[in-house]
């Protein structure tokens, strides 16, 4: 997949992207540093790979700075942006791209403590960083997105209503990103193949990756749903302030 942005076209900008070690995230920090913006690597646990990224992302003559952090640890959030001030004096682009709640071993309500109270802890936190013109992009699904009012496999429910929930939360903070003059954008795409989410789903439910394929004619992949995220921080903002990405026929309307 080609960078979707154009070279330089990012250049003095500062961008980060949550979870974004491996995927969808290392894939879009990949077309911003390539774009010349300065970028920030997150984390959770895998710090090898997000060391390796940035590596490569200097080799090519980029900056990169990684990150590690809890996204449920108010303290972890807010060393990650101490470190984002001191290293790059702000952000432009916010991209919260990182989720989970299929993990096993975790608290009966992570689901809702990562993908609603964590994202509006995180922008929250975010807001002192986030001059006017800065945009936000959060990443969902449309099985999100659309839950309710169109049913998910259940293996995905409590994924599913608690990154609608995130949603909804970071929907209420618009009015107040409006008078910071910060741009907020929803990039809503159907299953990925390839995503640590599609490789649970199918483990978890054998056939259904390919069921939704079927359904939907295609399904994007890790590099082609990134660089969609990656234009949506760019590109100007639809006014429902959502960015469709993949067949959306098999779902019902939805109010934004």
């Amino acid at each position: 997949m080609s960078n979707p942005l154009a070279p330089g076209s990012l250049a003095g900008k500062r961008a980060l992207v949550t979870g974004s070690s491996r995927g969808i995230g290392a894939d879009t920090v990949g077309y911003f540093a390539e774009a010349g913006a300065a970028v920030v690597i997150n984390y959770r646990n895998k710090e090898a790979r997000a060391a390796k990224l940035a590596n490569s992302i200097r080799e090519a003559g980029g900056q990169a700075v990684i990150v590690g952090a809890d996204l449920t640890d108010p303290a972890s959030v807010a060393a990650l942006f101490d470190t984002v001030q001191a290293e790059l004096g702000g952000l432009d682009i916010l991209v919260m791209n990182a989720s989970g709640g299929m993990e096993s071993g975790m608290a009966e309500d992570y689901a809702m403590q990562l993908n609603r109270d964590a994202q509006v802890q995180l922008l929250t936190a975010a807001l002192p960083l986030l001059g006017p013109g800065a945009r936000v992009v959060f990443v969902t699904s449309h099985q999100a997105h659309f839950i309710r009012t169109t049913e998910t496999m259940p293996e995905y429910e409590a994924v599913a209503l608690s990154k609608r929930a995130g949603e909804d939360a970071l929907r209420a903070m618009i009015p107040q990103l409006d008078e910071l003059g910060i741009e907020f954008v929803v990039v809503s795409g159907d299953m990925i193949e390839g995503t640590i989410t599609a490789t649970l789903l199918q483990r978890a439910n054998p056939g259904a990756i390919e069921a939704r394929k079927e359904a939907a004619g295609r399904l994007y992949n890790v590099s082609e749903f990134a660089a969609e995220v990656a234009s949506a921080a760019v590109e100007p903002v639809p006014a429902d302030h959502t960015r469709y990405v993949g067949d959306v026929s098999g779902f019902g309307a939805v109010d934004a």
